[in-house]
């Protein structure tokens, strides 16, 4: 089963989270100093907000729950012609995941993912102020992470 997922990038992480929870009707599933995440099953969706992200959306995604499911994602993207960036396990928003990115014709990083575990690290790389992940859009941004074959995390 997929679940969508939105990242949105704030300034204010309490007052955001405040705001989501009254429009959700929950509190988040997971919060940190600069995170808070809700996996809603009413819309069906991982909505997560942080304080590191570019303010707005940051990412749109499709969480999968299995890796069937994942490849099945992949292959329609490659089958759409569009650039995979196939990351891999990696440990991001602190999750360990096994992700895919693409950017869409709008120029909006999507990623397709898998959820491994929870984690305690926002990510096992380090990674800039200047985003939550490295995204397509953001590897290769000064500050932040270039992709590299023996590299490891959300900028591996």
């Amino acid at each position: 089963m997929k679940r969508m997922h939105i990242h949105v990038g704030v300034e204010k992480l309490d007052d955001s989270i405040k705001f989501y929870s009254a429009l959700f009707g929950t509190e988040p599933a997971k919060t940190k100093d600069d995170y808070a995440k809700w996996a809603l099953d009413d819309p069906r969706i991982n909505f997560a907000i942080s304080t590191r992200a570019k303010r707005g959306v940051d990412h749109l995604g499709l969480q999968v729950d299995e890796a069937h499911e994942l490849e099945v994602l992949r292959k329609r993207l490659k089958n759409a012609d569009m650039s995979l960036f196939d990351e891999g396990e990696t440990v991001c928003c602190y999750a360990r995941s096994d992700k895919s990115w693409v950017t869409d014709p709008a120029g909006i990083a999507w990623e397709a993912y898998q959820a491994l575990e929870d984690v305690q690290l926002l990510s096992d790389t380090v990674v800039s102020e200047e985003g939550a992940c490295c995204t397509p859009e953001t590897k290769g941004r000064p500050g932040c992470c270039v992709p590299s074959e023996k590299a490891v995390g959300c900028c591996g």
